[in-house]
């Protein structure tokens, strides 16, 4: 498969699962195989665990909004950087929400085998968002 043809799968997945929360599509863009890596390490979770990660998200964000930024790709890699942006509605890793809108910023890390994404990984920047919010406080 072709570097471009995963750049626009991913955009795809962006927009029709992530973006509207449309999970019913999500079997299209996420394998069986399914892995999320969180500081190094591959946990496989499988279709299940990419509907619990967008629910999740969504429950917290519930109006949330990525903005693809740019997406470079190289072999069966897709690197996405993107802006995220939606209102804090519900607590968040022990964060009461503010019912305000946020913007973060991040990169995701996908890798891609026979036209869907087997491993995401990546980053987000919440630190500095959460602390002008006043969310977090420095002392």
């Amino acid at each position: 498969m072709e570097r471009s043809d995963n750049k626009e799968i991913m955009r795809q997945y962006v927009e029709q699962v992530e973006n509207n929360g449309d999970l019913s599509r999500i079997e299209h863009f996420i394998a069986e195989e399914y892995a999320e890596v969180y500081e190094g390490i591959r946990y496989p979770v499988g279709v299940q665990g990419a509907i619990d990660h967008v629910l999740g998200v969504r429950q917290v964000f519930p109006d949330l909004k990525l903005t693809i930024e740019h997406q470079i790709a190289e072999g069966d890699w897709v690197v996405t950087c993107y802006t995220a942006s939606g209102t804090f509605q519900k607590e968040w890793f022990g964060m009461k929400p503010t019912g305000q809108p946020m913007v973060f910023h991040g990169v995701n890390v996908d890798r891609f085998l026979n036209g869907k994404i087997i491993e995401h990984g990546g980053a987000l920047n919440m630190f500095d968002p959460l602390l002008k919010a006043g969310i977090i406080e420095i002392k």
